[in-house]
């Protein structure tokens, strides 16, 4: 059965931002070892992006989103679901897409339910 949230979902989807539309480009193909999905239902709330191996919700935000008291409530409720959230500016996605990969992969090692897939250079040791 559907979630009811889901028809807006897929409209978000189809209408992302230009921000959005680049962090998904550098998420898609699992660079990082985790498969992440976009505009998805969770816990009641579309995230921008979530990866439910890892339980954690990236938000991209716009300037419509500074000091929105929604917002944090958002995040407390997704928190007490047991999710982490991370959030970024459009302006940080437009001038550091290295910086939000950084921090994205900081915070899948951060988390201590995940196993971590090996590093590539771990298959050349002896």
């Amino acid at each position: 059965m559907p979630e009811p949230l889901t028809p807006l979902a897929r409209r978000l989807r189809r209408d992302a931002t230009h921000a959005e539309r680049k962090v998904w480009n550098m998420l898609r193909e699992r660079p990082l070892g985790f498969k992440f999905r976009r505009q998805q239902p969770v816990e009641g709330f579309i995230a921008d992006f979530a990866c439910f191996e890892a339980k954690l919700v990236i938000e991209i935000d716009g300037g419509q989103h500074f000091d929105n008291a929604e917002d944090a409530a958002r995040s407390a409720k997704l928190e007490a679901a047991g999710w982490t959230v991370i959030r970024f500016w459009n302006v940080e996605v437009h001038e550091s897409m290295d910086g939000i990969y950084d921090r994205v992969a900081e915070a899948l090692r951060a988390l201590k339910h995940v196993q971590q897939p090996p590093h590539p250079a771990d298959d050349f040791q002896d």
